[in-house]
């Protein structure tokens, strides 16, 4: 069995022993290097050809973000961000994604011995993940927007359009930028959008606040009990599930702390589930990059409750396990590259739209 050849960039002696420890204890990797800096690192690189880096966020001698821009310019390879959990961490990490790190974990809480476990199987689960993924040079206007004219795309100006339908995504790996892309290419009179994508507490904040600078429309994490206003997009908070609810007339978040489900708090399917109950044919699903199969059946319930809905193609995914799934169990209407996803998926609400204005 070939192994994954992981190399370790942390600044601190303790995490690169911790680490070095957990990677290579699994009987499917192996640690070719470990390094205090990027400069280091840039050697080892040369020596031993990972098939994965694990890059600390900050660092001496050459900031993490530099590195990484230079890394993916010249050598494109699987990277995974190893962040504090402080907002700086926060946004310095949500920029690391831009750049194109695969994904990223938090740094291990040391002093919990009882987390340690879950902490291995979490990062070990992630490296495995990015050995497979996708990577590409990154092709980005001046600025930093999707190619996809704005001009090019309909304005969704059908009132009940607008008030009665939503859009429904979920993601995982990968989907920090899938997101991003598809979000600012919505008009501001869009429906109401509501999005699961898996990412720990304290990071969501700053994803939407991002997001919310770059796009036409509102982008907010999730608080609970906001009504779903056209728009706006409502992000699930790294510590709860996001719902969809109905208040009278009008539909609105509903957080839930409960158990994770596949595996992850917030959880596609809890999100499509709801929306299945909640709104039917007024719905559109849209799943993107990630692994594992969360969301596959949410989505289908919200097929049999009359959505429609569309799925993310390979070509296109960092990790195409999520959309496969959905696609496999026939809870699809039509699949698409992430570029011409926002099109479709307005080009179908304009047409509902008109449908319902000849009725």
């Amino acid at each position: 069995m070939k192994k994954i050849k992981v190399l370790i960039v942390d600044d601190s002696a303790l995490i690169r022993s911790v680490m070095n420890e957990i990677i290579g204890s699994q009987a499917d990797m192996e640690v070719v290097g470990v390094a205090p800096d990027p400069l280091v690192a840039r050697e080892l690189i040369k020596q031993t050809n990972p098939d994965v880096l694990t890059l600390d966020v900050e660092m001496p001698k050459m900031d993490g973000l530099d590195f990484l821009e230079r890394l993916m310019r010249l050598r494109p390879m699987p990277v995974i961000m190893v962040s504090s959990l402080t907002e700086r961490g926060s946004e310095i990490t949500m920029r690391a994604l831009e750049l194109g790190a695969v994904d990223f974990v938090t740094k291990p809480k040391l002093s919990i011995q009882s987390g340690m476990l879950d902490y291995a199987e979490l990062i070990t689960d992630k490296i495995r993940v990015a050995s497979k993924a996708k990577i590409r040079p990154r092709i980005l206007s001046v600025a930093g927007q999707p190619k996809t004219s704005q001009d090019s795309l309909p304005l969704v100006r059908n009132p009940l359009t607008s008030s009665e339908k939503l859009i429904i995504i979920g993601a995982s790996t990968g989907g920090t930028e899938a997101i991003k892309n598809f979000l600012v290419q919505m008009p501001s009179d869009c429906p109401g959008i509501l999005i699961t994508q898996h990412m720990p507490e304290g990071f969501t904040r700053s994803f939407a606040k991002r997001l919310d600078g770059l796009c036409k429309i509102a982008v907010s994490e999730a608080a609970g009990g906001e009504r779903v206003l056209p728009g706006h997009a409502y992000i699930a908070p790294g510590h709860s599930h996001l719902l969809l609810g109905r208040s009278g007339a009008n539909y609105v978040t509903q957080l839930d702390a409960g158990e994770p489900v596949n595996r992850h708090r917030p959880s596609v399917d809890v999100l499509f589930r709801s929306a299945a109950n909640c709104a039917g044919k007024n719905a559109v699903g849209v799943i993107l990059t990630g692994m594992g199969k969360d969301g596959a059946l949410g989505m289908l319930e919200m097929k049999n409750a009359g959505a429609y809905n569309f799925a993310q193609d390979e070509a296109s995914c960092v990790v195409f396990g999520m959309p496969r799934e959905a696609i496999a169990a026939g809870a699809t209407h039509e699949v698409a590259s992430l570029n011409d996803l926002p099109a479709k998926v307005l080009h179908y609400l304009a047409s509902q739209g008109s449908r319902a204005l000849r009725v």
